[in-house]
């Protein structure tokens, strides 16, 4: 099984972080995560990652959700906040490319669905 550096490490981080609040489940049925909209994160290479990380854990076998946050940056010439469309960073109102992004790259694990047995 080929494991993908980056997407293996944040799995590993998040499934840590599942596993230590979930103690007194008896199964962990559904992980809701947060993903930035430009967090260049490849959401297949990680649920591939998770399902080997996951195997013999309260977390085999979890469906993950994820949640996508939306991108927003300011310019840094002219300070208004845009959504960046398409990938170009460039600002709508003046036109600059200085900008200073203020959400969008972020991974964080968001809820745990958990079932008692």
């Amino acid at each position: 099984m080929m494991f993908y550096p980056k997407e293996h490490e944040i799995a590993e981080s998040i499934l840590k972080d599942v596993l230590a609040k979930a103690q007194n489940a008896g199964r962990i049925s559904g992980v809701h995560i947060m993903v930035g909209e430009i967090s260049e994160i490849r959401r297949d290479l990680f649920r591939s990652d998770w399902k080997e990380l996951t195997r013999d854990t309260l977390a085999e076998g979890a469906q993950i959700h994820f949640h996508i946050v939306p991108a927003d940056v300011q310019c840094m010439a002219c300070f208004q906040k845009y959504h960046p469309e398409g990938g170009e960073i460039h600002c709508p109102h003046c036109g600059s490319f200085g900008a200073k992004i203020l959400s969008g790259e972020e991974i964080f694990l968001e809820s745990i669905e958990m079932e008692n047995e």
